[in-house]
């Protein structure tokens, strides 16, 4: 056990980026999850919003107006699909000033003995796809919408869950102005405004990223408010685009809430790119939420209703069944390591389940490894889940996906 509890507190470097301001932010507004059964008559929140509400929290009285901005938000511009409004800030890529998604990532892997061993990571050579990745809510500015400009809390996070896929692909991740944990704290993802303007910003840097990089084909990365950025981004610029949609390999959409009608694997989020079902399927989509129990009623992910559901692909078995998940998790906060990252054999086993308006991922952890409240976000409540460690929880075998896609696609 005592291998885990050392092990698994990297994580907690992520988490705190992503999570510990909305806590706060819970506690600031008092806002309770509502726990009315989402298929009631109450006006919903809508599943977007819900799924971004997990990185603050569904407010209650939905209906109420946003709360008062402290700074006026500039007007956004949603444009036309090809424009650039402005010059793009690359947090990663070849056009970043320092690529944060460079550098050691080598991995101590810790064996079913306690026996460890240092793999290391090889970079692919001249990789002929791209990963577009936009990060989750990280920013702790007090304004409603982030600067445009890097701190570490960008670069940490894009190094913890994106630079790994630079296995298999060319890493490329714009900043943008996301709605903060200040913002999400005071409605502003409920604010249009602000919405847009973060919206506006991934749109202009994705035309910036489609006018400089030929007719590379392109992976989508993103996790909870950039997985909603990216559900956005491909229902209403790329699904329909003759030119762009056929260079698909595949939307990692993880922590959100994409949407399918019930027992359907299209429909919902988006009318033709369907659920990845095979390693070797491109064109499709991979999403869930994690969860280590059933998702409850006032859980921020997870849950449909009216004729819908949540859509969930394990990563590692996306033909569904239960199947081992490869954690990697970084070390930064952790002493013991000598490598940016852990993993370890046999730890960690998930499979997509249904239940009633729920579907998510259960992640089983053997409980003698002590790992199901250690870095994971599990201490956050039930209303939460594992949102947390939901790309790291299976960054392993979400690299490999990627990995086998583009193979298929050669």
């Amino acid at each position: 056990m005592a291998r885990w509890h050392v092990l698994t507190g990297g994580a907690a470097v992520v988490g705190t980026l992503i999570v510990a301001g909305a806590v706060v932010a819970l506690g600031m507004t008092g806002a309770a999850p509502d726990e009315a059964d989402p298929a009631s008559d109450r006006r919903e929140v809508s599943r977007a919003d819900r799924a971004d509400g997990a990185d603050g929290a569904e407010q209650d009285g939905a209906d109420d107006p946003p709360a008062p901005l402290e700074e006026d938000v500039p007007a956004a511009e949603v444009t036309a699909s090809r424009e650039v409004t402005q010059e793009t800030l690359w947090l990663c890529g070849p056009d970043a000033a320092v690529d944060a998604c460079l550098g050691d990532l080598a991995a101590t892997v810790v064996a079913t003995d306690g026996t460890r061993r240092v793999e290391p990571f090889v970079p692919a050579e001249d990789p002929p796809v791209d990963c577009f990745y936009v990060y989750p809510t990280v920013s702790q500015a007090a304004t409603r919408n982030a600067p445009l400009e890097i701190s570490d809390a960008e670069r940490e996070v894009a190094r913890a869950q994106a630079a790994r896929f630079g296995e298999g692909c060319r890493v490329v991740a714009p900043v943008y102005r996301q709605v903060t944990l200040h913002g999400l704290a005071t409605g502003g993802f409920s604010d249009p405004a602000a919405r847009d303007l973060a919206f506006g910003d991934v749109l202009s840097a994705w035309n910036d990223h489609v006018a400089t990089s030929g007719d590379r084909p392109f992976v989508l990365i993103g996790h909870s408010q950039g997985a909603h950025e990216l559900t956005r981004l491909l229902a209403e610029r790329i699904e329909g685009d003759p030119q762009l949609r056929p260079r698909l390999i595949s939307a990692l959409l993880i922590g959100g809430q994409v949407e399918v009608p019930v027992g359907e694997d299209v429909g919902g989020s988006f009318q033709t790119v369907p659920a990845c079902r095979a390693t070797d399927q491109t064109g499709c989509v991979v999403a869930y939420n994690s969860f280590a129990e059933v998702p409850p009623r006032f859980a921020f992910f997870g849950r449909g209703g009216h004729g819908v559901e949540v859509l969930c692909v394990h990563p590692g078995a996306p033909a569904g069944g239960s199947a081992p998940l490869t954690p990697y998790l970084p070390t930064a906060t952790v002493e013991g390591f000598d490598t940016p990252f852990v993993t370890a054999e046999g730890a960690v086993t998930g499979e997509c389940r249904t239940e009633g308006s729920a579907s998510w991922l259960q992640v089983d952890v053997d409980p003698a490894l002590g790992l199901e409240r250690v870095g994971t976000g599990a201490d956050l409540g039930p209303a939460w889940g594992l949102h947390v460690g939901d790309v790291n929880l299976a960054l392993g075998d979400l690299v490999e996906l990627v990995r086998a896609q583009v193979a298929a696609a050669s």
